[in-house]
Formats: C-alpha cells, structure tokens, sequence
C-alpha cells in the first residue's frame, strides 16, 4: 500500500499489552511481580511517500548542497579530511551514549592499545561506521549483513554482550526505568519475535532512491531507534546509518557528515525528537537534521582549510627538510596516517631504519610530533595539530550548535 503522509502527519506507534514475566528473579517486588507491558509498535514505512512543505525541503536541499560542495572540494586534504570527520563523528556518536574518553587514549585505542575501555569502545564504533560506509556503492543496497557485520565490530569487546554481537535481539528490551523489569520504562521498542519484519521494512524504506537523502536517513535513523534491534548499541549503529544512507545516495563520496557532534550539544534535545517521531511528528526531526547538517558541513570545510595549512606549518616548525629525505616522507605521510607506531613509520617510509627513526627524534623535538605511549620500543606517536583539530572541530559544531 503507498500512502501518502505529510510532515505534519505521519503515523504515529500504536501501542500493544503483552504478557511478561522476568527470566531471572531480580529487583523490587514490584519488578518481579510485573505481569503485563505496553510495547510500543512502530508504523511500516517501506512504500509510505513523504510530503514535505516547501520551507522543510527547501531547508533540506540547502543542507544537501553544503554538504555535497564539501564533499567535491578540497581534492589535495580530501583523504585526510575523510579519515579526520570519520573519527569526529564516531567520537561523538559515543559521547551522545555517555562513552567518553581523552583523544589521546583515543588514539592510542585506534593504535590496538586497549588500557582504557572507554576509548576501545569509541575506537569500535570508528570500525563500525568505516565497515557500513564502505560496504554501500550507488548499485548496492544496504543490508541486514552490513548492519549485522558493523554490529559485531561495535561490540567485539563488550564481554557482557558478546554472545549478542551480530546478533538481532531474541528477547524484550526498553529504555529507562527499572534495571530489572519494562516497569516505569520511557519506552519499551516491538517484541523480538517482530524485529526480523521491521528491519526488512526499514532496509526496504532504506533502499529507495525517490526521496530527499536526508530525510530518508533522519527517518531510516529515528525508525531504527525505534525497532532497537539490538540488546545495545543501538544508538551508535542507528547514527552509523544515517551517513550509510547518505553515502549510497551519492550524497557524500569520500566523507562523512559529523552530525553527532550537534546532536550531543542538545543530547536532551534529540532524545526528545526521537520521541517526538514515535508520537507521529516527523518534521521536527527533519528540520533539526537539515540544521545540523549544515552547521557540521560549514565547520568541516573550516577544518579541510586548516589540514590544508598543517602541512607548511609543520616544516617551519622543523626546519629546512631535504626533498626525498626521510623526515620528508614522514610529514608527507601524517596527514592521512597521523597515529603511527615507530614501526609504521619505518614500514611507510622509504629510508634506513636509522634515518626514519632520526627523522621521528627531529619532528618529536620540533612540536610536530607527541608521544602517545611511555614504551622504550615502538612507541607511538600523534601528529598533535591534525588530533588538535579533532577535537577543536567537535568543540566548533557545538558552540555553532547552541
């Protein structure tokens, strides 16, 4: 069936009571004495056809052109850029979860260093979001693999989930409310025994080629949320979808939009939208997204300029560099491998170990280069001014976000 729904009135959840009894005895009496819940069921939006108000899609197509300008530009910084807004997003995306950490232990997690849970978490969902993007082309539709493989590369190292890695869940979940029951839950996603259907329709409503890309993706993104397929993670590779999206309707190339960077400025803020979508209201969804997308695209393209005047910068903080000489490959090599070991050094530059190793001692002193670990042999560094601006770009979008 193809309805036809506008912004102001797309079919809201209906709500459903199902039997429920705890598997395991745990919490208050009231928990364990539960017997009934409301799950919530979210509408089929495989065929449904969205009208947009002409302020809405004007909004829309603006935020599409900024971001597809900055997708064609800046061809010498574009793999550096790509790799740059890759790792902001996913940060962020994490962050909206509470997962924090310093961009240093970042880093050294990107590194396989795994000291810090929270930084190995946010280096996961890099790898995530890296698989999804990568795995979708203009010819190739979005799968349950795709969502599947990423799923259990966001929780490879989650030991409390890992037997729900890259698996779609089998058993009732919900938000908020107890630990231990659905009892006073903010939302309480379908039953498992229906996620299988609902994903079929989202991939189908995911796949369509007829509708502005963002608001295909702000949809795809807030019905996924809804349908919370997985037992955790949602959140992270619900976000990753969005960009996935984007990138089979060629609307970016070669980048990612770091739209988690305005969302968790207003963390409470997109909660809400979310809910404001199951209650049927979709086009404050639509306008939020179309507002931080171009808030991210315009503080992105800042940063391109900026990778763009790294690079002299950093040979006048090293002084005369020999063409050809080690230390010259090695800043020809930082901005799209900023984090590297001693050893990747040596492996990505043409030169005698002495002399890459000489070249690392020369940038290290010169401010080009920080130490990221304290070891004797095969440390790791960062290139300080490309992971600066990481974390300067996250902190841009937020401020421009307020």
């Amino acid at each position: 069936m193809n309805d036809t729904a506008s912004t102001l009135d797309w079919p809201a959840h209906r709500r459903e009571v199902r039997p429920w009894r705890q598997m395991h005895r745990a919490g208050t009496r009231d928990d364990r004495t539960l017997r009934e819940i409301s799950v919530s069921l979210p509408p089929f939006i495989a065929d449904r056809t969205l009208s947009l108000d002409s302020s809405l899609a004007a909004d829309l197509e603006t935020a599409m052109r900024q971001i597809t300008a900055l997708d064609a530009a800046h061809d010498s910084t574009l793999r550096a850029l790509g790799l740059l807004l890759l790792r902001t997003e996913s940060v962020a995306s994490s962050k909206i979860e509470s997962v924090e950490a310093s961009l240093d232990d970042y880093a050294r997690a990107l590194h396989g260093i795994r000291a810090n849970a929270s930084a190995v978490s946010m280096a996961a969902a890099t790898a995530a979001l890296d698989s999804m993007i990568h795995n979708v082309s203009p010819g190739r539709p979005i799968t349950l693999d795709d969502i599947i493989t990423a799923h259990a590369l966001l929780m490879a190292d989650e030991h409390s989930e890992a037997h729900y890695a890259g698996r779609l869940r089998d058993m009732q979940n919900w938000i908020g409310g107890s630990d231990h029951s659905p009892r006073a839950a903010l939302y309480v996603p379908p039953p498992p025994d229906t996620v299988p259907t609902y994903m079929t329709d989202l991939l189908a409503f995911a796949n369509r080629d007829d509708m502005p890309a963002l608001a295909q993706a702000a949809i795809a993104h807030a019905q996924f949320e809804s349908i919370h397929p997985f037992t955790d993670g949602n959140g992270r590779i619900g976000r990753a979808l969005i960009n996935t999206i984007l990138r089979r309707r060629r609307a970016t190339t070669h980048i990612v939009v770091p739209l988690a960077s305005a969302l968790v400025a207003h963390r409470e803020r997109y909660f809400e939208l979310l809910g404001a979508y199951r209650d049927g209201q979709v086009r404050p969804l639509l306008a939020s997204f179309a507002r931080a997308c171009r808030t991210a695209a315009a503080e992105a393209a800042t940063t391109a300029t900026r990778l763009s005047e790294i690079p002299s910068e950093w040979r006048s903080l090293a002084g005369p560099v020999r063409a050809g000489s080690a230390a010259a490959k090695l800043l020809d090599l930082l901005p799209t491998q900023p984090i590297v070991s001693s050893e990747d050094a040596c492996s990505g530059v043409d030169a005698p170990r002495s002399s890459v190793f000489a070249a690392i001692s020369r940038l290290h002193d010169a401010g080009v280069l920080r130490p990221l670990t304290d070891r004797k042999r095969d440390q790791v560094w960062g290139a300080g001014a490309i992971l600066d601006e990481l974390d300067d770009l996250s902190l841009r979008i937020a401020h421009a976000s307020q």
